[in-house]
């Protein structure tokens, strides 16, 4: 078959391609923007590190997900598998992680940077049956608290929650770890498919659970004791931004509220600042706390203030 010789219109068509290229490649169009990285750094990828939450999943909760087989016989053999390619894949995203955060040339020993990322991998999955009692204590908590929940199998299969906090108690081990960048990767996936917002640095005790969750959003310096409840549309956020000599936020202070054990609350409430919630107390909905409220503390709405506070104190 002949070949089709080039006309007018496609020389010109290659001269707009070129122009673009040219243009596109131009460091100076995205160098405020982009990360530099250097010959023998590879960048995180989302893409593997779903795949790989995914498979921790799988270990997590077997049967549940994936195609791990549970017969006695065979279940070693494909949980050694999974913790494997596990372990494969967090070394190669931790190391990238480790060369993300790289800012000179004196801080570029990759081979030093290479061999931490598998000792983290390796201190990670060795975590993976304490991760896998916690988030029994969660599951569990859901369950016991929805009188909609007929078994505990529906919660792991069905409920949001149990997705986007089974993201965070991966992503704060990893931080626990020292790993950086990947674990505000691995909470913000399950932010996008769940509407829950768990910043990997909040410290989050056993048997937490969120109803519905649509809308949650609890900020990187929150500290949540046992047994807390929240509902759909719940912040636990900063009430103000201490700037620096630039006029910018100053970052890592504490600036979120602690909420101490066995404490409910209710949907659309706004918990602000560096503030205790005491121990089993009661947030009602739509109700906003920017002070301390002691243990046994009742907030609600009354059709004649904004608020009743009871047990002392006030809002």
């Amino acid at each position: 078959m002949p070949m089709r010789m080039k006309n007018k219109k496609d020389n010109q068509f290659g001269e707009w391609t070129d122009s673009a290229v040219r243009s596109l490649v131009d460091a100076k169009s995205f160098d405020i923007l982009c990360h530099k990285h250097r010959t023998g750094e590879s960048m995180p990828s989302t893409e593997k590190l779903r795949v790989t939450v995914e498979k921790i999943r799988q270990i997590v909760f077997p049967g549940y997900f994936g195609e791990i087989n549970l017969k006695s016989d065979t279940l070693p053999y494909y949980m050694g598998v999974l913790v494997d390619e596990v372990y494969e894949s967090m070394a190669e995203q931790i190391f990238s992680g480790l060369c993300f955060i790289c800012e000179n040339e004196a801080d570029r020993d990759l081979i030093g940077k290479r061999a931490k990322a598998e000792k983290i991998a390796y201190e990670f999955v060795n975590g993976l049956a304490e991760l896998r009692r916690i988030l029994i204590t969660d599951v569990n908590a859901a369950y016991l608290g929805d009188p909609a929940a007929n078994s505990v199998g529906e919660v792991i299969f069905c409920y949001p929650a149990i997705r986007a906090i089974s993201s965070y108690r991966i992503a704060h081990c990893l931080f626990t770890l020292g790993v950086p960048l990947i674990p505000r990767i691995i909470t913000e996936m399950a932010h996008s498919e769940t509407g829950i917002d768990i910043n990997p640095e909040a410290v989050i005790g056993e048997y937490f659970t969120i109803d519905h969750g649509t809308g949650v959003v609890i900020g990187s310096t929150s500290i949540i004791g046992k047994n807390v409840k929240v509902y759909q549309g719940v912040t636990l956020g900063a009430k103000s931004f201490p700037l620096d000599e630039n006029g910018n936020p100053v970052k890592g202070i504490p600036r979120h509220p602690i909420i101490e054990d066995n404490v409910v609350i209710y949907s659309s409430a706004t918990i602000l600042g560096r503030i205790t919630i005491g121990h089993d107390s009661v947030i009602g909905g739509n109700i906003w706390v920017t002070n301390d409220l002691p243990p046994y503390s009742k907030v609600v709405q009354n059709k004649t203030r904004n608020a009743d506070f009871f047990n002392g104190g006030g809002i």
